[in-house]
Order: C-alpha cells, then sequence, then structure tokens
C-alpha cells in the first residue's frame, strides 16, 4: 500500500477510493442512519469527491423523528430535513430519504425492497454504508439493508458491480471493531466538514463533532497525515473497482 497524490491509501492506482484516477464522472452512495450520520464519517471524503465534479448523493434512513426533546415526530422530521438538506448544499451532494421512523427501524421484505429500489434507480458505482457492528440499532438496521440491495444490484449486473466501503461514526460509542483497510486524508477538507456538521444545530454538534475529530485524528496518525477518515472494503469489491469497464 502507499500514498496516492490524492493522500488516499490504495492498493493500486486504478483502486483510488476518491476517484481521482477514473476515466469518467462517478456517483457515489452515501447511506446513514439517520441525517448527520454520512457528514460526520464521510464529510471530508463527500466534500473530496464532488469537488473533482463526481456526484454524491446522501440517503438518510429516516428523517430524525425522535431526534428532537421536546419537539413531535412531525416538527423534529421538519427540523432536521431542512439541516440534512443545507449540510448537503456545504458537501454539493443530493439528499434523498428512506421512510422508516427513528429509532423504530425495521428490517422485512418490504424494507428491503424500498432501499434496493432506491439504490437500483440511482445505480451508484460506489456505495459507502455504516459498519454493522454498532450499538446504534438505526445503523445496524440501515447496514443491513443497504447490504442486502447491494448483493442484489452485483447479481443483477455482473458488468456494472458498486464497490462497497464501510465507514464508523462516533468510534467507540456508536461504531466498534473498525479494522480499517482504507484511508482519505481530509486535513485540507476538514473545515467544510465541520460545517455541513454544524449544519445539524439541533443535535448538538459542538459536543459530538469534538468526538469525531479525535477519530479522524487517530486516522490521520494511522496513514500518516493530520486527519483522515477511515474505511473497510469489502473483499468483492476489490477486482475492477473504479476501473471504468462499466
Amino acid at each position: 500500500m502507499g500514498v496516492t497524490g490524492s493522500g488516499a491509501l490504495t492498493r493500486d492506482a486504478h483502486q483510488n477510493i476518491t476517484g481521482k484516477t477514473a476515466a469518467r464522472k462517478l456517483k457515489i452512495v452515501v447511506t446513514g442512519g439517520h441525517p448527520g450520520d454520512p457528514e460526520y464519517g464521510c464529510g471530508g471524503t463527500i466534500a473530496r469527491y464532488t469537488d473533482m465534479g463526481h456526484e454524491a448523493v446522501l440517503l438518510y434512513l429516516n428523517r430524525g423523528e425522535a431526534g428532537i426533546n421536546g419537539k413531535s415526530a412531525t416538527e423534529a422530521a421538519k427540523i432536521r430535513t431542512a439541516e440534512a438538506m443545507h449540510a448537503c448544499e456545504i458537501l454539493n451532494a443530493r439528499t434523498v430519504f428512506a421512510t422508516q421512523i427513528d429509532g423504530q427501524s425495521i428490517v422485512d421484505a418490504s424494507r428491503y425492497k424500498e432501499v434496493y429500489e432506491i439504490l437500483a434507480e440511482e445505480q451508484p458505482d460506489i456505495i459507502f454504508t455504516q459498519w454493522p457492528i454498532d450499538n446504534h440499532p438505526d445503523h445496524r438496521a440501515l447496514s443491513t439493508l443497504v447490504y442486502n440491495a447491494w448483493m442484489l444490484l452485483i447479481e443483477s449486473k455482473p458488468s456494472s458491480q458498486p464497490v462497497l466501503y464501510f465507514y464508523e461514526v462516533s468510534n467507540g460509542e456508536d461504531t466498534l471493531m473498525f479494522s480499517p483497510t482504507y484511508y482519505v486524508d481530509i486535513t485540507a477538507l476538514e473545515s467544510r466538514k465541520q460545517k455541513a456538521c454544524f449544519s445539524h444545530a439541533s443535535q448538538s454538534p459542538e459536543k459530538f463533532y469534538s468526538l469525531q475529530e479525535q477519530v479522524s485524528r487517530f486516522r490521520g496518525l494511522e496513514c500518516g497525515c493530520k486527519q483522515a477518515e477511515a474505511f473497510i472494503l469489502h473483499v468483492k469489491s476489490y477486482t475492477g473497482l473504479l476501473s471504468g469497464s462499466h
């Protein structure tokens, strides 16, 4: 493994997680259990992709209905939807929402179908989702639903298989047992990531961003930069990653 010019650790120049070596415009879909999860776990990487002209979509499992004390589910969802849309504007990404309810995630046939249909319609080149070993049930549900959808996608289109990466959020508090295989240097993009995360003003970002910053600084120490985001690449995604062979 070596450090490319983009600051991402890769096994091969054609497998650059940031898409710098891609010969065409890519679409990435970053999925999260709640508004804010993709931004906290992947905000710097999302910004890197969109700065290079690639398309980014943030798919949220719910609208954060249970996330604001003293607010009804309807009121909280309205506030957190607006916060998510603002964060995506900062990252130059597009928002998509599934139809589940914060704190009441369900994994069943209809929910598998919903997530699969969303991803099949988006036709992503790369999917990011949360690591399945996590203390929050919504995060675990999201990861399971996306993983199933990804398996169906690679079975249905052998010549055009999206790559799957797992990311971490608040490691030690939410994500557990995460051992990265890839890193992205976000040092130059950290301020933009912070701005996107602080767009979720109802979620005490002054408290929770400091934890995520500790994680990114630790990942930076691991890979030799100031701040980094870390990922686990699914083993079946290795061959042909970002090869432009679609």
